[in-house]
């Protein structure tokens, strides 16, 4: 559970600044706020590898 919590970190984080409940949809909107992030980190480093 220690991994799951930290890969959702992120999400959480934005919800709680945005005064949103992270469980309030069943995570559905802290799983978009991950995906976001992550999306972005992995295409950053998609183009710093094949650049």
């Amino acid at each position: 559970m220690v991994i799951v919590n930290a890969l959702l970190w992120p999400g959480t984080k934005i919800c709680e600044a945005m005064g949103i409940d992270p469980e309030s949809d069943q995570g559905l909107l802290r799983s978009m706020f991950n995906m976001l992030i992550y999306l972005t980190v992995a295409l950053a480093v998609l183009w710093l590898v094949l650049a």
